[in-house]
């Protein structure tokens, strides 16, 4: 096995754990920022007010990018075990 596959499917996995955390962490990200703003207009300064829209957001993205997240992770294990025969010689 050369450096370069090795360097190969580091990149393939890291492209793939940003691709599949990505839309959820920015979900996160993005809900967080608009409870933390409707807090600051309100005044109200309570902790676990962002914690259920967060949740019910990330939900509601799972749902909707729920297959292709899925085939996005079986297309690259699919692969990545293919090509165990190749790497080994």
């Amino acid at each position: 096995m050369t450096p370069e596959q090795v360097m190969n499917i580091a990149y393939q996995g890291m492209r793939v754990t940003l691709l599949l955390g990505g839309p959820l962490l920015i979900t996160a990200l993005a809900t967080g920022l608009l409870v933390s703003l409707f807090q600051a207009a309100t005044q109200i300064n309570e902790m676990t007010l962002s914690f259920i829209p967060k949740i019910l957001a990330v939900f509601a993205v799972l749902v909707l990018t729920g297959p292709w997240l899925l085939k996005l992770i079986t297309n690259y294990t699919i692969e990545l075990f293919s090509n165990i025969p190749a790497m080994i010689t």
